[in-house]
């Protein structure tokens, strides 16, 4: 049977305070998700110095990417990865480790978005992984569509999903690891299921140790 562990995300920079204030509010993250650049107005890129207070820390870095706002055509998932794979190697994450694309709900996906973000990925030695709304938006009907055409989606990709939301809590008060998934074969090892905490600048989130493994 898997085992989840509790963690959270931030668009915000991981500071002395704001670690402290997760830790005092909510419980020891046993997982970070941060983005690997910055986009104004939405999020900050990951620094050396978080990096290096994290793993102090013993957290594992959860990658995302989020510079992009078009999920459709083949090319483009392609442009997606290899930016994703660049600023991964930038930063020396070690090969092996998941990269999440950040697919939110309102964002226009197709199937072949997906499979150029996949197939991508395989030769690169790091590993597709896609945060998703799979009951608002189109992503699941592409997901499965995707699927349908490459089982190597089903396979190799990692899906963190974004619903259902009951609402940020501490970790001790963290719901059974019930994530909303694609109507098809999926790996949905993550899920964000609180948002916008108004104590702290993050969401909370459970992920299956399966996928904690191979983070950074």
């Amino acid at each position: 049977m898997a085992a989840y562990v509790w963690g959270v995300d931030s668009a915000a920079p991981v500071t002395g305070e704001l670690y402290d204030c997760v830790l005092r509010q909510y419980g020891k993250p046993k997982v970070w998700g941060r983005y690997l650049t910055t986009v104004p107005n939405a999020a900050e890129g990951i620094t050396g110095d978080e990096i290096r207070l994290l793993h102090r820390q013993g957290v594992k870095i959860l990658p995302i990417y989020s510079n992009f706002r078009d999920a459709t055509g083949y090319a483009r998932g392609q442009v997606t990865a290899r930016n994703t794979i660049y600023h991964a190697l930038r930063l020396r994450i070690p090969k092996g480790v998941y990269l999440f694309a950040n697919v939110e709900r309102f964002f226009a996906v197709d199937e072949a978005w997906i499979r150029g973000w996949v197939d991508t990925f395989y030769p690169s030695g790091y590993k597709p992984g896609i945060y998703c709304d799979p009951v608002e938006g189109g992503f699941s009907a592409a997901y499965c569509l995707a699927v349908n055409r490459e089982n190597r989606v089903a396979s190799q990709t990692v899906l963190w999903s974004a619903k259902p939301e009951p609402g940020v809590s501490r970790e001790e008060n963290a719901p059974p690891y019930r994530p909303a998934k694609p109507p098809c074969s999926s790996n949905v090892y993550g899920w964000q299921y609180g948002r916008d905490s108004r104590t702290c600048p993050i969401d909370t989130n459970l992920f299956d140790q399966r996928l904690v493994n191979q983070l950074w």
